[in-house]
């Protein structure tokens, strides 16, 4: 049976694992929970080929439990109770170390079910999740577990591994193994932090290579195509998707038209069309906002004509949309109005609507026939003083003039009709 070369290098110790030096380093607190021999409950979090089962396993050799592994996405509540019968017995005399790979796809009981053994004992739990374990892990499991973040690992840290990977198939290669210079760093570059996708990539180049003068040579060219597209993380409904889209946001708020195209190319890359047409609409009323009120109505055509051409033309709409956004003045006023009104609704504090502002309804109760209204068009610059708000929250400001052109033009209009400062 053929083992997966990634399998086979897989480090024996913690020296030996690539990245993660903000956990494996001599004074960091996981290295030092490992080398004592822990017994602590984990929850690892990161992206795939990290390093995450790499980890579990040295703690499984380090201590005498009995190491089983489940994988959420096929594992049962049987599977649970199945493992748990051998525990005391001489099938794990120590105690059950159990290694749950993706264990967001376990429901809240499946999670819950794995409480019992983790308060008596019995149970030694590390689970691993590449998504955000406070969105999908039980929070009753996870106060019972310490979370650790695993990184995405550089290129610079992948390449050794990379070396290694060659030098192992060059020993064993029947032909004369030999690479082009700068293929190791390209592989790990394209591997986008997932060690495994590496080590999988000089798998497949190695056999796909073509006997040439009674040797192998491996090419940047094949190189190329064997990694394709691979060093981008992209998951439609998980993390990387919204951390894509934040980036992006943040980026064109930021004023860097470079990052914005950058991060929307990511996304088209991918596919993925409707994401950033919601988010530049966003944009355009959260970020841009007032500054360049236009901003909006020449985003909401250039989402419109890319929806109606599609991929890969409507790339060119969008970039328009993402760098006007990003070279565009900047104002969030209006969205900050709007969070601090709904604040104070969210607290109750709402009130009779003014009966002058009510519907002309309200002219034929036959308590007050007379609605008080002023109409602002029958007073010069059509302007008048009344009160619109209700009455608890008739000084209520939620409204604050910004600093660009457009908004300190407004309010010196404003300032010169109603008499007073704003």
């Amino acid at each position: 049976m053929h083992r997966p070369l990634a399998d086979e290098i897989r480090p024996k110790t913690l020296d030996e694992v690539v990245g993660q030096s903000h956990l494996l380093a001599p004074s960091a607190v996981l290295r030092r929970l490992i080398e004592s021999e822990t017994d602590a409950n984990m929850v690892f979090y990161g992206p795939s080929g990290t390093g995450k089962t790499t980890i579990a396993n040295l703690i499984a050799s380090k201590t005498n439990k009995t190491l089983y592994r489940l994988n959420a996405t096929t594992a049962s509540l049987q599977d649970i109770k199945d493992i748990m019968a051998d525990a005391g017995t001489m099938l794990a005399p120590g105690g059950i170390l159990l290694y749950l790979d993706e264990i967001q796809y376990f429901n809240k009981k499946q999670q819950q079910s794995l409480l019992e053994f983790m308060e008596n004992g019995k149970l030694t739990l590390i689970a691993s999740t590449t998504e955000n374990p406070y969105f999908y892990v039980y929070s009753a499991l996870l106060s019972r577990s310490t979370v650790f973040e695993f990184k995405a690992v550089s290129a610079q840290e992948a390449e050794p591994a990379v070396v290694r990977a060659l030098n192992i198939l060059k020993e064993r290669s029947e032909l004369p193994l030999s690479w082009e210079e700068g293929v190791p760093f390209q592989i790990a570059t394209s591997c986008g932090g997932d060690v495994r996708k590496a080590i999988n990539a000089v798998e497949l180049l190695y056999q796909a290579a073509v006997p040439l003068k009674g040797q192998l040579y491996l090419t940047s060219e094949d190189t190329l195509q064997v990694a394709q597209r691979s060093a981008m993380r992209y998951d439609r409904d998980g993390d990387a998707h919204y951390d894509i889209l934040s980036a992006l946001q943040k980026s064109i708020r930021g004023s860097d038209p470079d990052a914005a195209v950058h991060y929307l190319g990511r996304l088209l890359e991918a596919g993925d069309l409707l994401s950033p047409c919601r988010r530049l609409l966003v944009i355009a009323a959260e970020d841009v906002g007032l500054a360049y009120p236009m901003a909006i109505v020449v985003t909401k055509a250039c989402v419109d004509a890319a929806l109606q051409v599609g991929l890969p033309e409507a790339r060119l709409p969008l970039a328009e949309a993402a760098v006007l956004l990003a070279t565009a003045p900047k104002s969030n006023t209006a969205h900050n109005a709007i969070i601090a009104a709904m604040s104070d609704l969210k607290k109750g504090k709402s009130g009779d609507i003014p009966r002058h502002l009510q519907n002309v309804h309200a002219d034929t109760t036959g308590f007050d026939h007379q609605q008080h209204y002023l109409y602002p068009h029958d007073f010069p610059n059509r302007w008048v003083e009344q009160q619109y708000l209700p009455d608890v929250l008739k000084n209520a400001q939620y409204y604050e003039w910004g600093d660009n052109k457009t908004e300190q033009a407004a309010k010196a209009y404003w300032e010169k009709i109603k008499g007073r400062k704003l």
